[in-house]
């Protein structure tokens, strides 16, 4: 997988696309890169500018705090389910006769 390009390569590619002087095809051919590499940064662009027509989309914020909580959430159950067992355990100790 390569290397992801520098943020400013990223901003640069965005405004050039928005400009619209050359064909989406045309300017990620000129940039080394895919078309869909190029529409899909534009997309993003868009919806953390509030400019995006898909109301679905998220912005690079949003993606990231899901990320953060979807991490934090498998951490926790985790943690329950080490509780869990542990509680069992100790149940099953205190009940059986010695």
């Amino acid at each position: 997988m390569p290397s992801p390009h520098p943020p400013e390569f990223r901003r640069r590619a965005v405004e050039l696309a928005r400009q619209g002087d050359k064909p989406l095809v045309q300017l990620a051919k000129d940039l080394g890169i895919s078309r869909s590499c190029l529409q899909n940064r534009v997309s993003q662009a868009d919806a953390d500018d509030g400019q995006s027509g898909e109301s679905g989309r998220l912005t690079s914020t949003e993606k990231k705090e899901l990320a953060e909580l979807r991490r934090r959430n498998r951490q926790l159950e985790t943690e329950n389910e080490i509780l869990k067992r542990a509680a069992a355990y100790f149940a099953r100790k205190n009940v059986l006769p010695k």
